[in-house]
């Protein structure tokens, strides 16, 4: 049995990050479930695919550094612009949108600053993919 279809309002999160956010989808594909837009492994565009996750708590990121060094070590949150450099993975080995892999509630997305983004609501409800 598959999982619900991730489309376009899923909510996903990163335990780097202060708050959840939500996944946008270009209507690029024109493959619609349950009147929303299918992510493929391909969505995962910074500020275009994937919003700010509010403040960033990582170490790795150089602005959060920096600060937590003017701090004198004291963790210093600071505006989280997600770095993504690869697709979602894995993608879905059965369903296909617009030649890419569907997005499954599983996949994940990693971010240079050692967050690992993944999918908490998947958006659709009745529509499962495999």
């Amino acid at each position: 049995m598959g999982s619900p279809a991730v489309v376009t309002s899923a909510v996903v999160t990163c335990p780097m990050g202060a708050a959840p956010a939500t996944l946008t989808v270009l209507p690029t594909s024109r493959v619609l479930v349950e009147g929303r837009p299918v992510a493929t492994v391909r969505d995962m565009i910074p500020l275009l695919n994937i919003a700010t996750f509010g403040m960033c708590m990582s170490p790795a990121n150089p602005t959060v550094a920096a600060a937590t060094a003017a701090a004198l070590g004291v963790l210093v949150p600071m505006p989280c612009v997600p770095v993504l450099s690869a697709p979602w993975l894995p993608g879905s080995a059965k369903t296909l949108v617009g030649g890419a892999p569907a997005t499954l509630q599983s996949s994940t997305c990693q971010c240079a600053y050692g967050g690992v983004v993944q999918v908490v609501v998947p958006g659709a409800t009745k529509t499962m993919i495999g």
